[in-house]
């Protein structure tokens, strides 16, 4: 090493380390850029001809694709498995709030009182056009009737071995 300069002719280390980073000497990364392959642009391009397709057939032609699928003529595996299910047009979604949460909603929030849907809807258990289902998971020690659309037997009982009331709408 002679003059801070690596033998051989190579750039010194300073020479290295001090480039900045600017707009104009930014370039990709070695490898990482390609040329796009222009087709049918003339035999000396190397893509003339049939421009990548191969000779003749569906998939040659212009406009050509392929319907979702499509498995080349063996039955589609959509039509291979059978139906299953319905759908009920009669069917009633219910928001299901447990006991365990509107006892916690009594505790932190200090309510008093009976429990009505506009309460659930005020402190965001259920939305104001949801019908309400009362599940029976977690301790009951609150003495307040609930009033909802739907309890469950072990919900009701819990209400009322508190002294409260299951009122359904």
């Amino acid at each position: 090493m002679q003059d801070g300069r690596v033998l051989f002719g190579l750039a010194s280390i300073s020479q290295i380390f001090n480039k900045t980073m600017n707009l104009n000497n930014l370039k990709p990364s070695a490898g990482s850029t390609f040329s796009t392959k222009r087709i049918g642009r003339g035999q000396g391009s190397g893509y003339g001809g049939t421009s990548t397709k191969g000779h003749k057939g569906q998939k040659a032609r212009a406009g050509y694709s392929q319907k979702i699928g499509f498995e080349g003529g063996q039955m589609p595996l959509q039509r291979r498995l059978p139906k299953f299910g319905f759908k009920n047009v009669n069917r009633k979604e219910f928001r299901a709030i447990n006991l365990d949460t509107i006892q916690t909603l009594i505790d932190t929030k200090n309510i008093t009182g009976d429990i009505t849907r506009d309460v659930l809807v005020e402190n965001g258990l259920a939305s104001k056009n949801e019908l309400v289902k009362i599940l029976g998971r977690g301790d009951w020690k609150a003495n307040v009737s609930i009033a909802a659309d739907k309890f469950t037997k072990s919900a009701e009982e819990a209400i009322n071995k508190a002294g409260g009331k299951a009122i359904t709408l």
